[in-house]
């Protein structure tokens, strides 16, 4: 125990220098003004605003670790070595691609800050991109990757029926969730008008020059609770398709699985997350670099946690994850001063503050992805910068950032500002 407390006393600290991301653009072919363009240029284009923003030299960058859900076609291979090498990094500046679904982008941070906590590496780039205009007509996998013996074990249903299943059976109402969902947009709104986003948010432009997208394009401001109340529900449907290939329905494999439950539909595309195009990035340094190269962090990590919970569910793990964060760093839940939950679903959030007894005063303050979008594997890293920002903008001092994601996962991770 000993020796364990002296290399705990001897890791870094893992130190944010800063933190940028491009506009969420509207992802669906033909609508949307980031859709024509290479994901590896949205991420170049976050890596190269960094790098030039504090003159890194980008010899001296140790990895570029990057998360991308969907790594097929345009997305595919190793798009963090890619994407350096299109914003005109070093060719020394090697790269990593990893995957946790949605929650990929804090794990990206995550690994930055622990090989740098753990002494091993100095400068990081650690982020995300998804362009879900382009993931949602190629990919056509199923979460499970088609395999039915696991399938046996934990059948996997969609999200958006998963969401609908939590709802029902934590008595979340349609008028709740839409409650919820039409002060996401109010929140987003107030948060643009008052130029909340302005100090991260970097211009995207097109190969020629030309300007492609400056500011958020998902939000729909005027959003009312009558005008969601005409929405149908967007799962219904999926609830008589076949299970994949177990002869059953989804509907008749629900009620197996979750015997008793009467899922009604309440979810639709006004109280779930915006299909959008993005990146967002972030500068991991060690103490003794930042220092030896002038550069002024901006937070530090305190703690990150993964943790799983049921897959059947998929959306529940946030606050187990939260949780665990809280006791690695001897802390409660009043301790945070801000937290980021990612509404994947509006169910989501509401069960976080619910179940962990935390004001809505504290959580998604600036709207979340049910007005502003969620590009799968660049979200967590936007999050990460948006409760930096608002901390900054606040004067308060920490924050806890955590996502669910598909498999029934949640990364997270709570930061302090210095």
């Amino acid at each position: 125990m000993l020796v364990f407390r002296q290399k705990r006393k001897a890791m870094s600290e893992a130190w944010i220098i800063d933190a940028v991301r491009t506009p969420r653009g509207i992802g669906k072919p033909g609508r949307g003004a980031l859709v024509d363009l290479h994901p590896q240029r949205l991420m170049a284009t976050v890596l190269r605003e960094l790098a030039d923003r504090h003159e890194v030299n980008t010899q001296e960058i140790d990895d570029v670790i990057v998360s991308c859900s969907t790594q097929v076609g345009k997305q595919s291979r190793c798009i963090a070595r890619m994407s350096a090498l299109a914003a005109d990094f070093s060719i020394k500046a090697s790269g990593l691609t990893v995957q946790r679904f949605c929650g990929g982008g804090i794990s990206a941070v995550n690994l930055a800050a622990a090989n740098v906590m753990s002494g091993m590496e100095d400068l990081l780039f650690a982020g995300g991109v998804e362009m879900m205009s382009y993931a949602r007509s190629v990919d056509k996998a199923s979460a499970d990757a088609d395999n039915p013996e696991l399938r046996a074990k934990h059948p996997l249903f969609t999200v958006g029926i998963a969401a609908d299943i939590i709802a029902s059976e934590e008595g979340f109402s349609r008028e709740l969730l839409d409650e919820y969902s039409v002060e996401s947009q109010r929140r987003a709104a107030a948060a643009m008008q008052a130029g909340a986003f302005d100090r991260s948010l970097v211009p995207v432009y097109h190969p020629d020059g030309k300007l492609a997208l400056d500011r958020e394009e998902y939000p729909r401001p005027g959003t009312t609770i009558d005008a969601l109340g005409e929405l149908q529900p967007s799962f219904a449907d999926t609830m008589e398709l076949p299970f994949h290939d177990t002869g059953l329905t989804y509907g008749e494999m629900v009620a197996q699985t979750f015997p008793g439950l009467e899922v009604e539909h309440r979810h639709h595309a006004g109280s779930s997350s915006g299909v959008v195009d993005g990146a967002g990035g972030l500068i991991v340094a060690s103490p003794r670099y930042a220092k030896s190269r002038g550069l002024k962090p901006r937070a530090k990590v305190i703690a990150m946690a993964n943790m799983g919970h049921s897959p059947e569910y998929i959306l529940n793990a946030p606050v187990d994850c939260a949780r665990k964060l809280l006791a690695k760093a001897g802390m409660t839940a009043d301790d945070i001063d801000l937290y980021e939950v990612n509404e994947a679903f509006a169910v989501v959030p509401m069960k976080f503050m619910r179940d962990m007894q935390i004001s809505h005063g504290k959580v998604n303050v600036n709207g979340g992805a049910i007005a502003l979008g969620h590009p799968i594997g660049a979200t967590g890293a936007m999050l990460i910068g948006t409760a930096l920002d608002e901390l900054e903008r606040r004067d308060l001092n920490t924050a806890l950032v955590t996502m669910c994601a598909a498999g029934g996962m949640a990364p997270g991770v709570i930061i302090e500002r210095i």
